[in-house]
């Protein structure tokens, strides 16, 4: 069983990955993803949490010596899944308010809002993750592209407990990650020019309501804003400062430039 850290001989798993279709700079950061989670060792409380996590991380680490890129990918893409936690402990309350709202549950966003982030967040990024679950992808992020300040927000007290023991984990400083229990239709929006969002309620009632207000902080913010969105529901909301950049039916990227609002 994996019960440490190891570190992935790269040249064999870039050659792996060299079919993969991704342009090279995200197939390189895979590879960096790829071997930062191999070097860890079980996350806190992996036994109760995260119990397939030495199984997967073993079946992702022999696929890792074979010779099989796809196979190495599908290990990986398991193991990631388990991390980001499909079994979310919600209460009851909790529960009845992210469908009424109709929020995916935590629902992990995939690689590729994780891989394409490297190219549009900065030193001085202030980034969220509005509906963050156990706050992994965002983690992630601000493991691999280290910036000022990322905000989760996230409605289950219980899932930002265990983001933060993520983030003791992953060996990022307390000062950037900041932890906001609430729920987004409620929580105070704006102060961010890096937004990553998986659908966090439907686009009508209340929810549209939140779009709105959404889509109206972000045009005010006087630098540079960049939104990646997972089963977009944004689209409707965005004013034409914002330029669509990049679709591929699961994730939808936009791109506001610094101080757009005062021109229009």
């Amino acid at each position: 069983m994996a019960d440490g850290g190891v570190s992935l001989d790269l040249a064999h798993v870039s050659k792996l990955l060299s079919d993969d279709g991704r342009p090279a700079v995200e197939r390189h950061r895979l590879g960096i993803l790829m071997d930062l989670v191999a070097s860890l060792p079980p996350p806190p409380d992996a036994e109760e949490i995260f119990p397939r996590f030495s199984p997967l991380k073993d079946a992702f680490l022999d696929a890792s010596r074979g010779n099989d890129g796809e196979l190495l990918e599908e290990r990986f893409l398991e193991l990631y899944a388990h991390l980001h936690m499909h079994e979310a402990p919600y209460t009851m309350v909790e529960r009845q308010r992210v469908n009424a709202t109709g929020g995916y549950w935590s629902h992990a966003g995939g690689l590729s809002p994780i891989l394409k982030a490297g190219s549009w967040i900065h030193p001085d990024t202030s980034s969220v993750d509005l509906g963050a679950g156990n706050g992994l992808q965002a983690l992630l992020m601000q493991k691999m592209y280290p910036h000022s300040r990322c905000c989760q927000i996230e409605i289950s007290s219980a899932m930002v407990g265990i983001g933060r023991r993520l983030r003791q984990w992953l060996e990022i400083p307390a000062t950037r990650v900041e932890w906001r229990v609430d729920d987004v239709l409620e929580t105070n929006l704006g102060g961010w020019n890096f937004v990553y969002l998986y659908r966090p309620v439907r686009p009508v009632g209340p929810g549209g309501g939140f779009y709105t207000r959404l889509a109206s902080a972000l045009e005010k913010e006087p630098t540079e804003v960049v939104i990646f969105s997972i089963a977009d529901c944004l689209s409707d909301f965005l004013p034409e400062s914002f330029d669509r950049f990049y679709t591929d039916g699961h994730l939808t990227c936009y791109r506001k430039p610094a101080d757009a609002h005062r021109s229009s």
